[in-house]
């Protein structure tokens, strides 16, 4: 990449840089659209919620046509163990922007109660680690003397998070800290590259079942960090004969967002949204775009036995096989 900028497109970088500073190192966790189909990525008591093991895939390309802008690969495991208590994740996200690379990798664990007969609520923990890099021989620098004298930097850090998750069959409520190792972490290099603090993640869906084939689900993701703005996320998606996909999305003061999905067959559902800026970056890139894929292991189609649906042979309701929509 080549950060040679004119005059006038430095500004610009200085405004895109200065804005992402939040977004992707003030945060630990990178930003997504798409973040209902996510929550693993951010909640790890949500990862053995699922009705069958997932394995997930994300691609984000953010603020198109400016050079160094985030591009973010992520590849996520929800496992949920027969017991219908436990369950294991994986989480690895590969976070680039400019010159600095960050490749997040966690694995979580989660323990879940009844609460009712109806609800229930789910504890969970990760724990892993990040890998920064940073090439300051990519492009030129205005100001080299604020950065550091070599052109190689590769730190590691650990991380530990932890989360709760309580849901129903059509509503769910969520919190979570990515990371509670911020003081003491980072020596004087790294600090000047990141300044890490303690971030709140707080989720919530609820599902209305307008019809038997149309479904509608509000759902809010909040990002909160100590100094910075208030990061909120509405959305609204309409979920259509089980298979087709449709909403929008709101970044508040930041971005508007179409979304739309399609579910291929029970075990593949593949996801897209286009993001278009609110804010000044708007008039200087096309949009960003997100594809998410999404594998459902062991989820069986439709019954078609004939007289008492419903259940099986032993008398119990039978096992879901339509998405859950959340």
């Amino acid at each position: 990449m080549d950060y040679n900028f004119n005059k006038s497109s430095y500004t610009i970088a200085l405004v895109l840089f200065s804005l992402v500073s939040f977004n992707a190192f003030a945060q630990k966790e990178p930003q997504y659209t798409q973040y209902m189909y996510n929550i693993g990525s951010f909640n790890p008591a949500y990862v053995g919620t699922v009705e069958t093991p997932e394995l997930s895939g994300l691609y984000r390309a953010q603020w198109i046509d400016i050079p160094g802008a985030p591009r973010t690969f992520r590849f996520g495991a929800n496992l949920p163990f027969k017991n219908e208590k436990v369950g294991l994740g994986l989480n690895i996200v590969n976070d680039e922007l400019g010159p600095a690379t960050q490749t997040y990798a966690d694995i979580s664990y989660s323990y879940q109660i009844m609460v009712t007969d109806e609800t229930k609520l789910s504890f969970g923990i990760d724990a892993g680690g990040s890998f920064l890099n940073v090439d300051f021989s990519k492009g030129t620098f205005e100001n080299p003397g604020e950065n550091l004298n070599e052109e190689m930097l590769s730190k590691f850090y650990p991380t530990v998070g932890a989360g709760a998750f309580l849901y129903s069959e059509d509503w769910y409520l969520g919190a979570s800290v990515p990371n509670f190792l911020t003081e003491g972490v980072y020596n004087d290099e790294v600090a000047s590259i990141i300044e890490d603090k303690l971030q709140f993640n707080f989720i919530g869906g609820y599902v209305f079942e307008l019809s038997e084939n149309l479904k509608f689900k509000p759902a809010f993701l909040v990002n909160t960090i100590s100094g910075s703005p208030v990061n909120v996320n509405l959305s609204g998606n309409f979920l259509i004969s089980d298979v087709v996909t449709a909403g929008v999305s709101y970044r508040l003061e930041n971005a508007f967002s179409g979304l739309a999905g399609f579910q291929i067959s029970n075990q593949l559902f593949a996801g897209y949204s286009y993001d278009y800026n609110t804010n000044l970056l708007g008039e200087f890139n096309n949009g960003s775009h997100e594809i998410i894929l999404k594998f459902y292991l062991g989820r069986k189609g439709p019954s078609k036995s004939k007289g008492n649906s419903d259940k099986n042979a032993k008398g119990k309701p039978k096992q879901i096989d339509s998405p859950r929509f959340f």
